[in-house]
């Protein structure tokens, strides 16, 4: 028997190894939503939100040290991963509608709120539309701000097609195109990801979800520079050198735009730097979120 372990071997399990954490779901508005958290309740709240197409193993590299100082949540967000799909049209105010439950659910009043992608564009929303809500603000690759007709189609493509027809090529052809390093999408991860395409009806789910891909429909929906300018909670912006949907230079703009906020390139990482450097990331993200 071949002890050869493949080069690109990890697990959803293995990076959890030693982390307290837990699964569940909670009622969020009437809607089921999937959870995984770590830490306890009596530490500030942090929430986490993925982005588009995703689902809350997105973070499963950051749970244990964020952990040891918040309560840490990382929810499915609504229509994604095993949370409810209703049929609704998929826009910023609907996500938005939806952490505002999950909190009153958890008991908060107000949470850290840290977004990738499309979550970073509903953390902005938030900060923007119901500001009492955010204590800091983390926008991770954040969406939102730039609108690039080939990334649009690009994502929308890859996200249907795989939702349509979950095999393991399409799924691992998504994944990659988050990452730099294509080899960090390992088996396991797109397991983690078919297992929840493969639900019956979520095809059809995907392509309401990627509603926010199509340009009529995307323009009401983003924020504006006024709107960015008026954002005054703590905010640490993070981009990284290899992301697929923005250059540096574009999220630098978000930086310069929110008064007072903080600005992080990491390099070697695309649209997951949560997973690619979780080291890094985790230093940086909690040494924010600790006021430091």
């Amino acid at each position: 028997m071949s002890d050869t372990r493949p080069a690109n071997f990890s697990s959803v399990w293995s990076d959890l190894t030693g982390v307290s954490f837990q699964q569940g779901y909670l009622d969020a508005g009437g809607v089921k939503t999937r959870y995984i958290s770590s830490g306890t309740p009596d530490k500030p709240l942090l929430l986490f939100l993925h982005g588009v197409g995703g689902h809350a193993e997105a973070y499963v590299r950051n749970f244990g040290p964020h952990g040891e100082h918040f309560w840490t949540v990382a929810i499915d967000m609504l229509g994604h991963g095993w949370t409810d799909k209703p049929a609704i049209n998929y826009e910023l105010p609907d996500y938005a509608g939806h952490v505002l439950n999950v909190l009153h659910a958890l008991g908060r009043e107000s949470a850290h709120i840290s977004g990738e992608s499309l979550g970073g564009w509903v953390a902005t929303w938030m900060a923007v539309h119901h500001p009492h809500v955010v204590n800091r603000l983390v926008l991770n690759t954040a969406g939102g701000w730039t609108a690039h007709p080939e990334v649009m189609a690009r994502i929308k493509t890859l996200s249907n097609e795989a939702a349509s027809e979950p095999t393991w090529a399409r799924i691992r052809t998504r994944l990659e195109f988050l990452m730099c390093d294509k080899a960090t999408v390992s088996d396991d991860l797109i397991e983690t990801r078919r297992a929840i395409y493969a639900q019956p009806g979520f095809g059809g789910t995907m392509a309401q979800i990627m509603c926010l891909q199509d340009m009529e429909i995307r323009r009401p929906n983003m924020i504006t520079a006024a709107q960015y300018r008026g954002i005054r909670k703590p905010t640490l912006v993070v981009w990284t050198s290899h992301d697929p949907t923005a250059t540096p230079a574009e999220g630098k703009e978000i930086a310069d735009m929110i008064p007072g906020a903080k600005y992080v390139v990491m390099n070697q990482c695309g649209h997951w730097p949560q997973f690619e450097d979780a080291a890094l990331f985790n230093k940086l993200h909690i040494d924010f979120l600790l006021g430091e």
